[in-house]
């Protein structure tokens, strides 16, 4: 089994900053690549960051520049820090983790930016 925490959301006025938190445990020892997801009301579900175990990252177009993904591999963990918020990135944040073939979220956390 593998759990993904996630912490770290809450409401912030726009151009503040927040940073999430993400921990995976359980049985980790195929564990790859860590991302960020996001899914605002009435829309799909999309991708905001993706970084390898070797560090090399893929941010989303919407928030590069702003928005920046880290990991610690020694507690399994990814972080994922927002800067200049804007009402548009209100969401529910998830975590997700590639281990071999098969595929993990966490529960979300919500994000709300106010104007």
């Amino acid at each position: 089994q593998v759990q993904l925490v996630e912490s770290g959301g809450g409401l912030v006025q726009a151009g503040g900053s927040l940073r999430l938190s993400c921990a995976a445990s359980g049985k980790l020892f195929l564990l790859n690549l860590m991302g960020w997801y996001r899914q605002a009301p009435g829309k799909q579900r999309e991708l905001v960051a993706t970084i390898t175990t070797g560090g090399s990252t893929n941010i989303a177009n919407s928030v590069k520049g702003r928005f920046t993904i880290s990991r610690d591999n020694a507690n399994n963990t990814v972080y994922l820090r927002m800067s200049s918020l804007k009402p548009e990135d209100t969401a529910v944040y998830y975590c997700n983790a590639y281990l071999g073939p098969h595929v993990y979220w966490g529960q979300g956390t919500q994000v709300t930016v106010s104007s």
